[in-house]
């Protein structure tokens, strides 16, 4: 089935219990994109042509997002990680560059983490590797601007269905509006995209299943080496976020700011992510 963009296309896969959607497209060696919240394959829309002329691209709808399965358990990120690692071997690679926003880059970070030798490269951003700095966030901060509110909203039991169950909409625009350094940057078409993606008890509740297994993932990830492949860590606004996050986690690590983006670097600075991913990636051959 057809994305609408060209040379891409929807696909399928049972692994490790789950039926995920993916879409992939182009040639190379592959590249795995993972979305964030509250996201879909689609954040990734405006980068896929680019990206393309390079790799085989797999975006990756992961356990509870969009058009993948929205089980009623199994979202810590260790095991969201073996998902991802599972379709990887199904679509027949052994060894894939990496990449992922927001929760994709908790899930992004298990993957390197529980799969080093299937790892060629790894990027991640907003934040990156579930920490402990995200557990010191505080409640009642100095700045609303600076508050992560959803961290806790979003592992609530049965209270965020029922006030944004159909009204997805309005937590879709509020973010966009807030965080992002450009709102222009996601249209009305793909906010209601969106919107129609997290507007279902079923897809809040696999929300709630990311959010809830966070505290676990963090004292999980304390546990592993440095990583030793490259990692790469843009950012915006939110750079020393992912800084604080990652710099202790890998022995060869980079972090590039894109000065003025918000949040959402897909979608505010495609073509210079885009860029920076061509480069880093560039230089590893997978298999």
């Amino acid at each position: 089935m057809s994305t609408g963009l060209d040379g891409f296309e929807h696909a399928y896969a049972h692994v490790n219990g789950v039926r995920l959607h993916y879409v992939t497209g182009g040639s190379g060696d592959p590249l795995v994109l993972l979305p964030g919240w509250p996201r879909t394959w689609w954040q990734y829309r405006k980068m896929l042509p680019a990206l393309a002329e390079h790799f085989r691209v797999i975006v990756c709808e992961y356990r509870g997002m969009g058009e993948s399965e929205k089980p009623e358990s199994g979202y810590g990120k260790a095991n969201m990680a073996q998902d991802v690692y599972e379709l990887v071997r199904h679509l027949g690679h052994d060894r894939v560059n990496i990449a992922g926003e927001d929760v994709g880059s908790w899930i992004a970070y298990f993957f390197a983490a529980t799969h080093p030798q299937s790892t060629a490269k790894l990027a991640m951003w907003d934040p990156g590797a579930p920490d402990p700095v995200l557990a010191a966030l505080p409640v009642l901060p100095a700045s609303a601007e600076a508050n992560a509110w959803h961290f806790g909203f979003n592992q609530l039991d049965g209270l965020p269905e029922h006030l944004l169950a159909g009204r997805y909409r309005i937590l879709i625009d509020w973010y966009a509006d807030k965080i992002a350094g450009d709102p222009g940057a996601i249209d009305a078409e793909s906010r209601a995209i969106y919107a129609r993606a997290y507007d279902s008890p079923e897809a809040i509740r696999a929300v709630a299943g990311w959010y809830r297994t966070l505290s676990q993932d963090i004292e999980e990830a304390t546990r592993f080496p440095e990583l030793t492949m490259p990692v790469l860590v843009p950012g915006g606004n939110f750079l020393e976020l992912s800084r604080a996050s990652n710099e202790h986690r890998a022995r060869d690590i980079r972090f590039v700011q894109f000065p003025g983006a918000g949040h959402y670097l897909a979608e505010e600075r495609p073509g210079e992510l885009s860029r920076e991913l061509i480069e880093f990636f560039g230089g590893a051959s997978a298999a």
